[in-house]
């Protein structure tokens, strides 16, 4: 599993974004440090075209565009068309009707391979009851992996909820990640990095929760590893990147603390 980092490495997939504007300077700088290729678009013209190149397809909904949101729609269905993976970040769901009801179209149209969100953005797409404000999540304390689990069932496909234990599951298996640190949720957009790591991890490979563990791993031993010595959150950000650079399937393999679960019917 943890050989995926390499692979993207050797192949640098191309990593289509449809993401928000306040985070996609920091996505496209992510996907290249872990050796991917970034490509953004904000344009319905070439959707078509751009989609059937693209070895992946990320959307995330972060500043709720209106002239994009229907872009986002076309973008996914041609993924679907051209059977690319498509990854969905439905950033602050909670936070207004408006988010909800277009995420619900975007579920209802387009089959995501993987849906990534903070704790509480996926237990509102499943209907449950959330504490958060805008985009940030206070739902970390317990453990909620049941709950994930039932919601990636009710989706068909991976689930992959970020906290302080960050869980990623299809619904039979699971892994918990404790790595991390708090700190991760001082820097804006390190959830929409992640999301932009996990697309490119499934670029190159067709078993998708290993993908997501992996990607959403290198994030969090990221962070941990940078903040070993509790620098200030401008100096951790760099770090944090560098650490991301430089991450590699040994690294990942000594320090992942990672739990395995299965569901049992």
């Amino acid at each position: 599993m943890y050989e995926l980092i390499n692979l993207v490495k050797e192949e640098n997939p191309l990593v289509l974004h449809y993401t928000n504007n306040v985070t996609m300077n920091d996505c496209a700088n992510v996907t290249l440090a872990i050796g991917a290729s970034p490509l953004m678009s904000c344009s319905y013209e070439e959707v078509e075209e751009i989609v059937s190149i693209a070895n992946s397809v990320v959307i995330n909904i972060g500043t709720m565009d209106s002239q994009l949101l229907e872009l986002y729609l076309k973008a996914g269905k041609a993924a679907n068309k051209y059977n690319k993976p498509v990854i969905l970040d439905p950033v602050g769901i909670f936070a207004t009707k408006a988010r909800s009801e277009f995420t619900n179209k975007l579920l209802n149209e387009v089959k995501f391979d993987v849906i990534k969100g903070n704790i509480s953005e996926i237990k509102f797409i499943g209907g449950f009851n959330v504490r958060g404000k805008g985009v940030d999540s206070f739902d970390e304390e317990d453990d909620q992996s049941e709950i994930i689990q039932k919601i990636a069932r009710k989706l068909e496909c991976i689930v992959v909820a970020t906290g302080k234990v960050d869980v990623v599951t299809n619904g039979q298996l699971t892994y918990k990640i404790h790595n991390g640190t708090s700190k991760l949720k001082g820097i804006t957009g390190t959830g929409c990095m992640s999301t932009s790591l996990i697309g490119s991890l499934l670029s190159c490979t067709k078993n998708s929760i290993e993908a997501s563990v992996v990607g959403i791993l290198i994030m969090s031993l990221s962070g941990q590893l940078a903040d070993i010595d509790n620098k200030p959150i401008g100096t951790f950000k760099v770090k944090l990147m560098d650490y991301i650079y430089n991450m590699n399937s040994q690294t990942l393999k000594k320090y992942a603390k990672i739990e395995f679960l299965q569901f049992k019917k």
